[in-house]
């Protein structure tokens, strides 16, 4: 508990400081990417760069349990450790462990063996992929309105895994794995194994007869231009189903946008490094262009410690053989990135040494055990406000918060705040595709105000007995 308030503490000092404006809030300094000594590791101490830049090498040597960390880590981790994190995975965690040698080499980079303990604690990058008890919220671990599926997108499915949530848009999950689990992930209710508290849905069909459905809605339906092909992650879709896949959406004509979500870009870039990988992805980058088509990757990011030469060598590979756009879509978490500087520092080493575009940072979503990562909303206003000014306006990324049944809203569209019970209420300008057919209730559903909730945490003392008194107070 005493952790989780200096962090609040810190990000207060922070955003003070900026109001302040005694100094020069941020002052940019290159850095140059740094890729960790993974050798640091007695687990790793003699695998060669050959073994680490082999995609194949790397996922079979993912870390899935606290018996593999203990391999890999040896005794650089106390006792402590290993207790909370077996803690959190038995009684909070809604994501089972899964981490790539690639992703763990990125927590504490330059820690001591002394110091490693309190440092792998205090890692950003540990905060969200390998979560620990004593991180979670003590009093209100889960919001009351949080719910598995946040953003309402199965209710959203117009066949599996098709999510048609606006008008001219798409959300097209090829499956529902990862090459690796992020402690918040907001589709929790269906990606990856179960967990103690989680038992995960399940995608019915097979792949070849779930994207035969998501191709022939989308030739019946020429209002759609733009798929998102995601998961899951498509760095877990078998190259050659991919490309087909990719293919067959190229033959639409109506479709003008393709973007590929893949944290892996950043999680397992040796996936992108693989030549049948980059061959193929030429493949269809030509045929896009050809067709023009903008094709994307949209990858995730959270933290400049993440940034490494390899995610570079990817990302730039990337747009070398065609891809149009390398962008990233962070989640924006207390601990990890929650600060002017945390922001900042992560945009200047993807835009400016990785060739990747910052472009959305959203609020953590409202799923179980998620409080500790959640900002308020006028918190990221804040931090939009602070970030103004630094970056080239095409590389200033939006904060969004993502509201249930409306969509993405940058985080100033808000209709009204009541900040002392911490509810904002949005508003909408369309119809979900799933609502076209539902013409009696089109005024209803504009004209609606639809609330957003604050960690309730961040409220006044009054916001929090109320809560505690009205636990299912709705707005």
């Amino acid at each position: 508990m005493t952790a989780l308030r200096d962090l609040r503490q810190a990000d207060t000092t922070v955003s003070a400081a900026v109001r302040e404006g005694a100094h020069q809030p941020y002052e940019y300094v290159r850095r140059e990417l740094v890729e960790p000594d993974w050798r640091r590791f007695p687990g790793w101490s003699g695998v060669t760069e050959a073994q680490w830049r082999d995609a194949q090498w790397q996922r079979v040597n993912c870390v899935k349990n606290e018996r593999q960390l203990r391999k890999v880590v040896g005794g650089l981790l106390d006792e402590s450790f290993y207790a909370e994190l077996l803690a959190d995975q038995e009684q909070l965690a809604t994501m089972s462990m899964l981490l790539p040698p690639q992703m763990l080499n990125t927590m504490a980079p330059t820690a001591e063996a002394a110091e490693f303990t309190e440092a792998f604690f205090a890692d950003p990058i540990r905060r969200y992929m390998l979560p620990v008890r004593s991180d979670r919220d003590p009093e209100w671990p889960s919001h009351p309105h949080s719910t598995r599926d946040s953003l309402h997108e199965a209710e959203m499915w117009v066949v599996e895994g098709l999510t048609h949530r606006y008008p001219t848009k798409v959300l097209a999950e090829l499956l529902s794995t990862c090459p690796q689990y992020c402690g918040h992930c907001t589709r929790m209710d269906l990606v990856g194994n179960s967990t103690p508290q989680v038992d995960k849905h399940k995608l019915a069909l097979k792949p070849v007869d779930r994207q035969d459905q998501m191709i022939d809605y989308l030739r019946r339906t020429p209002g759609v231009r733009d798929v998102v092909v995601s998961g899951g992650d498509v760095a877990n879709v078998p190259w050659k189903q991919l490309e087909s896949f990719l293919m067959r959406l190229l033959d639409i004509e109506t479709v003008r946008d393709i973007r590929l979500a893949t944290k892996a870009l950043a999680g397992l870039p040796q996936h992108w490094l693989q030549p049948s990988v980059v061959e193929g992805l030429e493949r269809v980058a030509r045929t896009a262009a050809r067709r023009g088509v903008n094709l994307a990757i949209h990858t995730h990011v959270n933290h400049a410690q993440s940034v490494t030469p390899l995610v570079a060598e990817a990302a730039r590979t990337a747009l070398e053989v065609g891809v149009r756009d390398v962008r990233n879509q962070g989640v924006l978490m207390r601990g990890v990135n929650a600060t002017p500087e945390a922001l900042l520092d992560l945009c200047f080493a993807l835009q400016g040494e990785a060739g990747v575009l910052p472009y959305y940072f959203y609020m953590c979503d409202m799923i179980p055990n998620a409080e500790h990562w959640r900002v308020a909303v006028w918190e990221a206003q804040e931090l939009q406000h602070a970030i103004m000014g630094y970056l080239p306006g095409y590389a200033t990324p939006r904060i969004i918060c993502d509201v249930p049944y409306v969509g993405k809203r940058w985080v100033h569209q808000l209709a009204e705040y009541d900040r002392e019970l911490g509810v904002s209420y949005w508003t909408k300008n369309y119809r979900a595709g799933t609502e076209r057919e539902e013409a009696e209730d089109a005024e209803a559903i504009l004209s609606r105000r639809y609330p957003y909730y604050d960690p309730i945490s961040t409220l006044p003392a009054t916001g929090q007995r109320h809560w505690r008194e009205h636990p299912t107070y709705e707005g």
